[in-house]
C-alpha cells in the first residue's frame, strides 16, 4: 500500500491553476468566466463541502481576466470560503427564491473591467450549470453589455492536465480499492445477492481509508451479464454466474474507476476467451497511450483487438475516458475524439464488448501518461478470468 498523501493542495497550486486559466482567457478573449459546479469551483478555489449534495442554494465564482477568484455565494459558506485562499468574498442571506443571489452576481460582474465584452460559461458537452434556468435568463437580460462565450472546453483543457499532488491522490485511492479488488475473492459468496456482496466491498473500502464510495455498480448472469450499470440488484448470485464490480471511489474529493470479473463455480470457454480478450486489449491500449497519441489511437488499438477476437459490438458508446475529481471527465476514447495525449493525462482504459447476443465483458484500468508512454494506477487484474469456488 502506498503512502496516504496530505490532503489539500498548497496555495501556490492554485496560483497555478488560475495563471494558466487566465492566459487561456486572454486568448479567448474572455473578461471573466463564471463557475456554478461544485468540482469547477473546487478546482480552483479548494472550497471542499458535502452540503452540495443540498440542491436548495446556488453558488457562483467569477475568475476575472486578472485577479483572484471572487466568491459569491449563501452566507452559509462564508466561513468555508474564508478558509481558502479566496479573499474577495460576497454573500447574501440565502435561500431567497425571489433574489437567490443574481442581484449581487449581477452587479459584481458588470464592476469587472472590460476589454472584450464576452463572458465565459461552461455551456458545451459535459459542462452543466447549477442554478435555476429562470435565474440564468434573468442574469443574461441584466447582463446584456456581454457577449457570452463557450468556456467548456478551455475548462476542460485546464483540468486534463493532473498536477503531480493530483495523481499522487488518485494514484492512492486506485491503490487502495486494488487491494479491496484483491482481497475480495474472500468474501464473495454464491447464494447471496449482488447486493450483498456489493455491500461488504463498499464496507471493506471504507474500513481500508476511502473517503465515500459514491459509485459502486454490478452486473451477474449465468456466462455473463447483460447489463453494467444497473446494480447491485437482489439478484442471488448461482453457480455458473459472472460477476462483474466496477467501482468509482475516493479520496480528497479525486476518483479511482475501475472494475473486476468473477466467475463463480466454473466458467465457460466463451467466457473465458472473452476475458482473454479484454484483458490484451487493455493491453494494446496501454501500450498505444502515449505523448502525441490521441484518445482515439488508444480506442482503436483496443477495438482491434475486440474485433479480432469476435466482438458483436459495444453498448458503451466509449472505450473509457478521463478521471480526477468526477468519475468521468472529458475527453473519451472514441473513433472521432482525436484529444492529443500529453504527460499528466489520467485515463481509464475500458474495453468492453458484446461477444455473445445479450452477454458483455468488460474490463476497466487507470493509467497516467508520462514521458515515456504509460503507468498503470490500478494494479493489473489477473490475466486469467478469477473463478471462485
Amino acid at each position: 500500500m502506498i503512502p496516504q498523501p496530505s490532503r489539500g493542495f498548497e496555495r501556490a497550486e492554485f496560483e497555478r491553476r488560475l495563471q494558466k486559466a487566465q492566459a487561456r482567457m486572454r486568448v479567448a478573449e474572455m473578461d471573466a468566466i463564471l463557475l456554478t459546479t461544485e468540482p469547477d469551483v473546487r478546482y480552483f478555489t479548494g472550497f471542499f463541502t458535502q452540503f452540495w449534495e443540498s440542491p436548495t442554494r446556488p453558488w457562483f465564482i467569477v475568475l476575472p481576466a486578472n485577479g483572484k477568484p471572487i466568491a459569491v455565494i449563501p452566507e452559509i459558506g462564508a466561513a468555508g470560503m474564508a478558509g481558502t485562499w479566496v479573499e474577495d468574498i460576497h454573500t447574501w442571506p440565502a435561500p431567497r427564491p425571489e433574489d437567490d443571489g443574481i442581484t449581487l452576481l449581477r452587479d459584481i460582474i458588470l464592476q469587472l473591467p472590460r476589454k472584450f465584452g464576452r463572458l465565459g460559461v461552461p455551456l458545451g458537452h459535459e459542462s452543466l450549470l447549477r442554478m435555476p434556468a429562470g435565474d440564468y435568463q434573468k442574469l443574461l437580460a441584466d447582463l446584456s453589455a456581454f457577449d457570452i462565450a463557450d468556456a467548456s472546453l478551455l475548462l476542460h483543457q485546464l483540468r486534463y492536465l493532473k498536477s503531480p499532488a493530483e495523481i499522487e491522490k488518485i494514484h492512492f485511492i486506485c491503490d487502495l480499492t486494488s487491494d479491496a479488488f484483491e482481497h475480495l475473492p474472500n468474501s464473495l459468496k454464491a447464494g447471496e445477492s449482488e447486493r450483498q456482496n456489493c455491500h461488504r466491498m463498499r464496507i471493506d473500502l471504507l474500513q481500508r481509508g476511502a473517503d465515500t464510495t459514491p459509485y459502486l455498480i454490478s452486473g451477474s448472469g449465468p456466462g455473463g451479464y447483460d447489463s453494467i450499470i444497473m446494480g447491485p440488484t437482489d439478484r442471488i448470485i448461482e453457480t455458473g454466474d459472472v460477476l462483474i464490480i466496477d467501482t468509482g471511489t475516493t479520496f480528497d474529493g479525486y476518483f479511482c474507476d475501475f472494475d473486476r470479473n468473477y466467475a463463480f463455480g466454473s466458467a465457460d470457454d466463451d467466457v473465458r476467451r472473452a476475458y482473454e480478450v479484454v484483458f490484451r486489449a487493455t493491453d494494446a491500449g496501454f501500450a498505444a497511450a502515449r505523448p502525441g497519441a490521441t484518445t482515439s489511437d488508444v480506442w482503436a488499438a483496443m477495438w482491434d483487438i475486440m474485433e479480432k477476437g469476435g466482438a458483436l459490438g459495444n453498448s458503451v458508446g466509449r472505450l473509457g475516458h478521463g478521471l480526477g475529481m468526477e468519475l468521468t471527465e472529458w475527453p473519451s476514447n472514441t473513433p472521432e475524439d482525436k484529444t492529443p495525449l500529453e504527460p499528466g493525462v489520467v485515463l481509464t482504459l475500458e474495453p468492453g464488448m458484446e461477444f455473445a447476443p445479450g452477454k458483455q465483458m468488460v474490463h476497466e484500468e487507470n493509467i497516467v501518461i508520462t514521458e515515456d508512454g504509460a503507468r498503470m494506477l490500478s494494479r493489473r487484474a489477473a490475466p486469467e478470468l478469477p473463478v471462485i469456488g
